[in-house]
């Protein structure tokens, strides 16, 4: 066993993650301001574990079990694939098709060409979140959307609300949406974590520094993966207690959400690591501006490649559900990347 890894008195601090290599394990643990990791088999982490003692032990048993629970159905809907979640932005200001899809006929027929091509879910969303957006009332933000997740639910397909405020996730549940997808994690509006305990929908809880006016003025972490971790594993925590299932939480790194480029790679290359906390994961990366970053500057509309090749990094890594604008690349892209094997 390697050296490297803690000393039992550390145990509490140890993340376990998998890898993007079958069988291989990836260990991280904060050591004072250090940050260390290690990849190790998981019939090797097993036995040192088991050497340091009952409670490492148990630590890493409990691990290795949410690794294995993470595949567990969500809202209904089996992970026995990679899923693929369509976006629908009724908005005139979103950072990639902002306009295209404002009238509700637009959204609607967008969605349903979506469905066409293979999504599993429509995440249907009114305010613009990228980074430097204008808030939007709850109000306006239901004008937009509303008519959309009815006319979408009613036709049979699994409607997701891409909303922060209580008021418009309570009206699309009562409009047949079935996942409420929050930024803030269901902290954002003190009635939201409530509103959706109260209903039978599931929830997206995505981890976001700062807020879409402020998230990307100098944000700043410990250590980006460790702390996304962490503010999300206080998250289920708080939605458990409220009475949610484990069936109804899916997680959210938010890839670009008050990180900068080095954060969003480190993230991106320890995806593995949520798995840990039991439940589904989403990851949202289509179009976003890290990509241009990584290359030539492109604009939205050009980082179809960066997109696809960041959603495989993720799903190698067993994420399971992809948020996505294009819909059928990413089908095909999964379809022959799986044959390949």
């Amino acid at each position: 066993m390697p050296h490297a890894l803690p000393s039992a008195s550390l145990a509490g601090l140890l993340y376990v993650g998998a890898t993007a290599e079958p069988g291989r394990l990836a260990v991280l643990w904060r050591d004072g301001p250090t940050n260390r990791e290690v990849t190790v088999s998981r019939g090797k982490l097993i036995a040192w574990a088991g050497a340091q003692g009952p409670s490492v032990a148990r630590h890493v048993r409990q691990s290795l079990q949410q690794i294995d629970r993470s595949c567990q159905p969500f809202a209904g809907l089996s992970l026995d694939r990679p899923r693929l979640m369509g976006i629908i932005n009724v908005t005139p200001d979103s950072f990639s098709d902002g306009g295209r899809w404002l009238s509700a006929e637009a959204a609607i027929a967008h969605g349903q060409a979506l469905l066409a091509a293979g999504a599993d879910i429509l995440d249907v969303g009114g305010e613009s979140t990228r980074p430097g957006a204008t808030a939007l009332s709850p109000d306006e933000e239901m004008a937009r959307v509303l008519p959309v997740v009815k006319e979408l639910a009613a036709q049979g397909a699994l409607v997701s609300i891409d909303s922060r405020h209580s008021a418009v996730m309570a009206a699309a549940i009562a409009a047949g949406a079935r996942i409420v997808n929050d930024i803030s994690a269901l902290s954002g509006d003190g009635a939201a974590l409530q509103t959706v305990a109260d209903s039978d929908a599931s929830v997206v809880l995505m981890h976001m520094q700062g807020d879409p006016q402020t998230m990307q003025s100098d944000p700043r972490y410990r250590c980006a993966p460790l702390d996304v971790y962490d503010y999300l594993a206080a998250r289920l925590a708080v939605c458990r207690s409220a009475g949610l299932a484990d069936h109804r939480l899916c997680i959210d790194p938010g890839i670009g959400f008050g990180k900068s480029l080095q954060h969003n790679l480190q993230i991106l290359a320890r995806l593995g690591l949520y798995r840990t906390l039991g439940v589904p994961v989403l990851l949202g990366v289509s179009r976003k501006r890290f990509i241009a970053g990584l290359s030539r500057g492109e604009d939205p509309d050009s980082r179809l490649a960066g997109s696809l090749a960041a959603a495989l990094a993720g799903v190698r890594q067993g994420v399971q559900i992809l948020r996505v604008h294009d819909v059928a690349e990413t089908r095909q892209a999964l379809a022959v990347w799986q044959a390949i094997g």
